[in-house]
């Protein structure tokens, strides 16, 4: 990292640096796109990964942070800073050329900060109705549901999209443009659930049977988790994870548990590591188990649904024995877990391991190999790894067309730099890459559990700590390798007892959005079954 701060301060030298957990470079809005080209074309160490786009209100400027990370090494992290001080027409220049995920992303900044970006093809807003009054997360925002009245009569879905343009005289253009063609004929995929795997809409233009364009709307169950956080105190804020990707729930509140223990300094006590990662990796089978289900149940294979319910029932089971929650898993607290095993969980978990590597087995025999179910999945939705990258499609998805992006590997947490595993990698692409990805995966996730079982240590469950807990004032990340990818939590701590800014990164943002790409040219009747090879959990986008 000093190597490249070297270069980017001898490029450069009029940008600000500062070192930490990661290299942050702050710069202009004129700076940033000379200095995001310089990293993404970096010798071998391309920056081309977009992890984190975070917008934040700081008082008298709105800021943009992109934490950028290479493809090659997801392990090595650059934080690139910008700004604007202009509050009442905020502009910042697109990354989108760079980085396809920086589309939803900077749609996103714009719909909740109020920041455009020029360039950026399509600047609606993503989460939010075009005329919704006020920016949520600004900190002057007002909150009077006067201004955004609830209406239960059916508005037209804009059929517009906006691009702001700089002219050559540095003047700002506004062009409207449709984002379907008159004669498209269009229909609607979604919201409802059965349909899309949770409250999400696709407006998607058909050429006879053949997919020709998506337009993707969010929005439908948004909460505003990230804004009522700003008024919690940590702990109070830990039970919001559990309802982002409810499926990987104790993945992701383990995630927010390490970045406060990280920013305060307490040490978790060897027992309660144990403990996470045994139950991490039952979460990712019980989140594998769904996704497998539910894909299988989508090309048509209903029985195959039944089975993999009928396994992850006893991974609920477990959970309702060890803490009283089966989908939502209230055990990861900050310092520990907030339950010890109970005294038959060793033997439980033991005798499922076994059971579940036969159930792998029936699996692979009725299902994996049906002439039906191969005829949907080969080569149907083919995601390459360029695109991959570009849109920070991670998790099973990701490396199924053949990036290597595991967080476990790259930035070990809990005992996984004690476990031994493999990354399960694939080159196809395809939906039956992700496929067999995730079974694979089951069995690595029972091989880890293997080796922890046996071992759990005496002594303390969880640390103590303070009844209010305090950040020191910085900025805090934490990354996770849920069901579905790279979760990952940013905290920015003014040094109160509530987070000035907190941000969930959601691996689902980045399936969902990338489903126009791979499902253009694909038939309709196909466009269900790549959906549930995405394995996408829309509350966990819904932030």
């Amino acid at each position: 990292m000093e190597q490249i701060q070297a270069q980017i301060k001898n490029q450069f030298p009029d940008i600000d640096t500062e070192e930490g957990e990661i290299l942050k470079i702050k710069v202009s809005p004129k700076e940033l796109r000379s200095i995001i080209d310089f990293l993404y074309h970096y010798k071998n160490l391309p920056f081309n990964f977009l992890k984190y786009m975070i917008g934040t209100d700081e008082g008298e400027t709105l800021r943009v942070s992109y934490i950028l990370s290479s493809s090659v090494n997801p392990a090595v992290n650059i934080m690139v800073i910008t700004g604007t001080d202009n509050r009442e027409n905020p502009l910042l220049y697109t990354v989108t050329d760079f980085y396809n995920t920086a589309q939803f992303n900077e749609r996103e900044i714009y719909a909740l900060l109020g920041i455009r970006f020029i360039n950026n093809p399509d600047m609606r807003k993503f989460f939010l109705n075009q005329d919704w009054v006020g920016y949520p997360l600004r900190k002057d925002y007002d909150p009077n549901p006067a201004l955004n009245p609830v209406s239960v009569e059916s508005r037209e879905i804009n059929d517009n999209s906006f691009v702001i343009r700089e002219l050559p005289d540095g003047s700002i253009s506004e062009e409207v443009t449709k984002i379907f063609d008159d004669d498209d004929y269009i229909i609607n995929i979604g919201p409802q659930h059965p349909s899309t795997h949770g409250v999400m809409h696709f407006r998607t233009a058909l050429d006879g049977e053949v997919v020709k364009k998506i337009d993707i709307h969010s929005g439908y169950i948004h909460r505003g988790i990230e804004k009522l956080s700003e008024n919690l105190m940590y702990p109070q804020i830990l039970h919001f994870t559990d309802r982002l990707d409810y499926l990987s729930a104790n993945i992701n509140r383990h995630a927010l548990c390490m970045c406060v223990e990280k920013a305060t300094g307490i040490e978790v006590p060897e027992r309660a590591q144990y403990i996470r990662t045994i139950m991490d990796e039952l979460n990712r089978i019980d989140s594998h188990l769904l996704a497998w289900s539910a894909h299988t149940n989508d090309l048509g294979a209903t029985t195959a649904f039944i089975y993999g319910m009928r396994e992850r029932e006893i991974i609920l089971d477990i959970f309702e024995k060890i803490c009283g929650g089966r989908l939502i898993i209230n055990q990861n607290v900050i310092g520990g877990v907030m339950f010890d095993i109970y005294p038959e969980f060793q033997k439980d978990v033991k005798n499922f391991i076994p059971y579940m590597r036969s159930r792998l087995k029936e699996y692979d025999r009725f299902f994996s190999h049906n002439v039906i179910a191969l005829g949907r999945m080969k080569n149907v939705g083919i995601l390459n790894i360029k695109d991959a990258i570009s849109h920070a499609v991670t998790g099973p998805s990701g490396r199924a067309s053949g990036w290597s992006c595991d967080v476990r590997k790259y930035n070990p947490y809990a005992l996984y730099d004690k476990v031994e595993f493999r990354e399960i990698i694939r080159t196809e692409g395809d939906s039956y890459a992700r496929y067999m990805n995730r079974l694979d995966e089951i069995e690595e996730s029972l091989h880890i559990i293997e080796q922890l079982i046996d071992n759990i240590p005496d002594g303390e469950f969880c640390a103590k700590t303070k009844a209010i807990i305090r950040l020191p004032e910085g900025e805090y990340y934490q990354n996770v390798e849920a069901g579905k990818g790279l979760f990952g939590v940013y905290i920015e701590s003014r040094g109160d007892k509530t987070p000035y800014r907190l941000k969930f990164r959601s691996p689902s943002m980045s399936l969902v959005a990338v489903m126009p790409l791979i499902c253009k040219g694909e038939k309709i009747s196909d466009f269900i079954g790549i959906g549930g090879s995405m394995d996408y959990v829309i509350p966990d986008i819904d932030r």
